[in-house]
């Protein structure tokens, strides 16, 4: 059996074993992501209509482009009080399957986690936003969602190995300094009269889907996530869960 069938299999008896996880997962990410969005379409309303709020739209996006890869669940919300992480860890570990395989199946729910929530987030964005619907016509709107997809399969693999590496507590922090340089960098960018949601725009609307910009966050993000997929592996080999 191959790592991916392995690791489907280990995906597809979580499921089984808890058939109210998918429903769950679903009804958090929707409630998360439609507030997230109705409030991120208002804010980049007025940041395309020229109103000062350009910093605003950029915190509010990078916040968003961290959160794409959660899976909102029980487990995802008592990472600290429980260490969930690390006891889910455990009980993989203790399976019958090669560790490259526990790996695998923690990428596909890095991308069954962001398949659900950019869906609900870019797609509510799309309804309730009129202005952004005026600046970019479908084509456009999609390359627009891809680039930030991208942004956030960049930092996706860099959570998977600090989620592998220590405790819910020490993630946690690790996480929120993360959040904090990310949320720095979108404010030396507005300092320097720069926006990151206005440079996407634009490129996406001047190029469509052969934006450059989107393909370069998709390729990069990818090469992220196998960069530190093979950190993790020799992590994951090394790592004392007692």
């Amino acid at each position: 059996m191959t790592t991916l069938k392995q690791a489907w299999v280990i995906v597809r008896s979580e499921f089984h074993g808890d058939r109210w996880k998918l429903l769950w997962a679903l009804l958090f990410s929707l409630l998360f992501m439609g507030y997230f969005a109705a409030l991120s379409g208002m804010v980049i309303d007025d940041t395309l209509t020229g109103h000062d709020k350009q910093l605003l739209s950029d915190v509010l996006m990078v916040t968003m482009m961290l959160m794409l890869t959660i899976t909102f669940s029980r487990r995802t919300m008592k990472y600290i009080s429980e260490d969930s992480y690390t006891r889910m860890l455990a009980y993989m570990r203790a399976l019958p399957v090669p560790v490259a395989a526990i790996l695998c199946k923690r990428k596909l729910d890095t991308l069954l986690a962001v398949a659900m929530n950019s869906t609900l987030f870019f797609s509510l964005i799309y309804l309730l936003s009129p202005g952004i619907r005026a600046e970019l016509p479908p084509a456009s709107y999609l390359a627009f969602a891809f680039t930030w997809i991208g942004y956030s399969l960049i930092v996706a693999g860099m959570y998977i190995i600090i989620e592998f590496s220590v405790s819910g507590v020490m993630y946690f922090w690790i996480i929120s300094a993360v959040m904090l340089l990310a949320l720095g960098m979108s404010g030396l960018v507005y300092l320097a009269g720069g926006n990151i949601l206005l440079a996407t725009v634009a490129v996406s609307k001047e190029w469509g889907l052969l934006s450059p910009l989107m393909w370069g966050a998709l390729a990069l993000g990818v090469l992220s996530l196998q960069l530190f997929s093979r950190w993790t592996i020799h992590r994951l080999k090394s790592r004392d869960l007692v």
